[in-house]
């Protein structure tokens, strides 16, 4: 069930139109942080969402195809409601083929580019006469559509930024969405504020969704019907236990898996985090079943599948003995739903074990009412509802745990060599005042070896690697550049203290191309 949404008192939105454009999903999340809410929708959906009366703007994306090689798939609605309209890359292609301009190919711009202004212009207010902009594209506007006039210019004299001189419409060739583009931020603020004429008192908060998100749980489930709540520890699946209790009062019952597959001393740090809220938490400790059917298999995907279904039978046990039990409540985000792949046009990179889809025979009715948020927001409602703070800045754990960070045959060993290390990392980032600055930080290890010195005699351990991410929302992360005391001290607590380990290394490589969890 779709519950990141709303309807109840729901602000004035954007629609995105997802072309299949790998940072369709920024767009939205940059249209949220300027203070207007913002929904994807595929291009067949477009014509039925411009229906709703709560629009205020449209947003087309860019993707992958060409403009050239096919026909136009979305309503020209969109250039007679009165409302703005901004395409970006392809969205910006799609606009000039639609309006009577011409598309041609050319050698394209990738990566850094200059920009030149030639215009003053709301949306581009702030921006120095030259910029430095994210560039991605083939095909290019050759001339504008009749009635528009460019604003600014590529390196190559391509049209960068054109605008409709009679209506609010707007295309740009370059990314404003990603970070790479300086003041990519600012052009969404403009778009928002200057453009599509949203007031501050107007601005869209995640905090403001609480009471439309209760009410929408409440609407869904029966009178009489109780929601299994699988509860983590983290602040999602918190957040998730919070807003159904709120709901359905003591119809939800939060339910605690042991997988034994948690940080080092988390499920006892969970269970009283849990209670100290008021939950009323059932523990099930599952970690025997789950390590038994984790040994030895080395494929990451097949694991995560088998946790799953593990997942899946334990729930089934507990709900058999519950009576009422309807629905499951997960604490599912929307970046788990794009690398999932169940949204049109995005790939599947990792199964994810609440996206997968659960087991038919289970017979429960799924709830996801964080779906369609990002982490931060997740944790600005945390903080809404009173969640302590060391709660809802607890550092994102993948729902598999642990069996993502051994890389490799799964063992025992290897899982508490992970254990221990991403303890130590952990401890030593707070230590150097670091652990709230950035976004993940854990330690893994797989089969490669290499030959050391202990006591003055050879020793021949495992490789740990540490992992530290900067990131806003985990789609893309980028690694810092951590001071080399700190790194020392890692490295010699996990060699000293952690048995079968002579060797630590540190991960430098960004998400793309690498993923933030090894697997």
């Amino acid at each position: 069930m779709d519950m990141g949404t709303t309807d109840v008192e729901q602000p004035r939105k954007a629609i995105v139109v997802n072309f299949g454009g790998q940072y369709a999903h920024l767009i939205a999340r940059r249209l949220r942080e300027a203070g207007l809410f913002a929904v994807l929708v595929q291009p067949e959906q477009l014509e039925d969402a411009l229906r709703q009366d709560d629009v205020a703007a449209v947003v087309l994306s860019g993707g992958p195809k060409s403009v050239l090689e096919e026909e136009i798939r979305i309503t020209p609605a969109i250039f007679e409601a009165q409302i703005p309209v901004l395409g970006i890359c392809y969205g910006h292609q799609l606009i000039a083929k639609m309006l009577g301009g011409r598309v041609e190919r050319g050698p394209g711009e990738y990566g850094d580019t200059k920009v030149s202004l030639l215009e003053d212009d709301p949306l581009l207010a702030g921006l120095d006469r030259e910029e430095t902009v994210w560039m991605s594209h083939g095909d290019y506007v050759a001339a504008p559509p009749p009635g528009f006039k460019i604003l600014a210019v590529s390196e190559r004299g391509y049209i960068a930024v054109m605008k409709s001189v009679e209506r609010p419409i707007y295309g740009v060739q370059f990314h404003p969405e990603v970070s790479h583009t300086a003041k990519g931020r600012l052009i969404f603020s403009n778009f928002v504020e200057k453009v599509v004429g949203i007031r501050p008192s107007q601005r869209w908060d995640p905090a403001s969704q609480i009471p439309s998100i209760v009410e929408r749980i409440r609407a869904a489930v029966g009178p009489h019907e109780k929601v299994l709540v699988a509860v983590s520890g983290g602040v999602d699946s918190t957040v998730t236990a919070v807003l159904t209790a709120r709901a359905v009062g003591e119809r939800a019952v939060p339910i605690f898996v042991n997988h034994g597959l948690f940080r080092e001393g988390e499920p006892e740090e969970v269970l009283s985090a849990l209670k100290r809220l008021g939950l009323d938490v059932v523990y099930v400790d599952a970690s025997e079943k789950f390590l038994a059917r984790l040994e030895g298999v080395e494929d990451c995907e097949e694991r995560r599948r088998i946790i799953g279904e593990t997942f899946a039978e334990v729930f089934a046990e507990v709900a058999a003995k519950i009576e009422g039990a309807g629905w499951l409540a997960q604490g599912t985000l929307y970046p788990d739903v794009i690398e999932s792949g169940a949204v049109k046009g995005a790939d599947r990179i990792k199964s994810h074990h609440n996206v997968a889809g659960l087991p038919q025979w289970l017979g429960l009715k799924v709830l996801e009412p964080l779906r369609d948020f990002y982490k931060d927001e997740v944790r600005a409602i945390g903080r809404a509802l009173g969640l302590p703070e060391e709660l809802v800045s607890r550092h994102p754990f993948p729902g598999p745990g642990l069996a993502v960070r051994v890389m490799g045959r799964f063992t025992r060993e290897k899982l508490e060599i992970a254990r221990r290390a991403s303890r130590i990392v952990e401890e030593e980032l707070r230590r150097a005042g670091l652990h709230d600055k950035v976004w993940q930080a854990f330690a893994a290890v797989g089969d490669d070896k290499w030959v050391g010195v202990k006591g003055d005699a050879r020793a021949v351990g495992h490789v740990v690697i540490v992992r530290v991410v900067q990131s806003e929302d985990a789609m893309t992360a980028d690694w810092p550049e951590l001071d080399k005391e700190v790194l020392s001290r890692i490295s010699s607590r996990i060699t000293s203290e952690v048995s079968g380990v002579v060797m630590v290394a540190y991960a430098v490589t960004p998400k793309p191309p690498a993923t933030i969890e090894p697997c």
